[in-house]
């Protein structure tokens, strides 16, 4: 009888990973269980899929696991779609704490997220759940995705965030409300009541500048690039 409760075929794992010793360890990781075979590593989602081998509609995978961040530089959310889009359900794999690019995956639609640093019970238990296609559900990513839990909820509606993240990424009013479709008038509106959300949360932004840093602490921009891949 295989760990996950009797399925008799063992689950077809891909991984996208760029690292060759994080792919060995992957591997030797899985490699003791019956019910998990890691069939194919690329180093990135379009090497994998030109080799995935196609069974009618669907690929002969159950599951990719994902690095979010690749040396061609492609995005966590693009790579998960096109996984997607080929049937393939994704869970991240990665060393880097970093909320943005979680949550980019998140909105794509993984099934979680688990650390290269947990432990081989932990990571070899995340692989088997999502490859039966059930949520991953880890301390990690119930952060990334709820925002900090040190920082205060400034409880920003979606019209807001996408205003403040076009508009704290460099943009100006009037090109924000081109973007939007609103006008430049009511995108000042919006920045004054985001203005005056994040000053009642404790957290005030009374300048452009301080936008950004309250929009990279809540995940809606990238941490600047001062870190190490991974």
């Amino acid at each position: 009888m295989w760990a996950d409760g009797g399925e008799s075929t063992p689950r077809r794992i891909g991984l996208v990973e760029d690292h060759e010793s994080v792919a060995i360890g992957l591997a030797a990781m899985l490699a003791p269980e019956p019910d998990l075979d890691l069939v194919l590593t690329a180093g990135t989602v379009p090497e994998l899929l030109a080799a995935a081998e196609p069974v009618s509609t669907a690929p002969d995978l159950d599951l990719v696991v994902l690095d979010l961040r690749l040396a061609d530089g492609s995005s966590p959310e693009d790579n998960v779609r096109a996984l997607r889009a080929r049937g393939i359900e994704v869970l991240v794999f990665t060393g880097a704490d970093n909320a943005f690019l979680v949550r980019a995956a998140a909105r794509a639609g993984v099934l979680g997220v688990v650390r290269k640093s947990e432990d081989v019970p932990t990571v070899v238990a995340a692989v088997r759940r999502a490859a039966s296609g059930e949520q991953v559900v880890t301390t990690d990513w119930a952060a990334a995705i709820d925002g900090d839990p040190q920082l205060s909820d400034v409880g920003l509606s979606p019209r807001q965030e996408e205003v403040l993240t076009l508009y704290a990424s460099g943009e100006k009013a009037s090109r924000v409300a081109r973007l939007t479709g609103l006008s430049e008038q009511t995108v000042n509106d919006y920045l004054g009541r985001i203005r005056q959300k994040y000053a009642d949360a404790g957290r005030p932004a009374p300048t452009k500048t301080d936008l950004y840093k309250r929009a990279v602490e809540d995940g809606w921009l990238p941490v600047p690039e001062r870190f190490s891949r991974g």
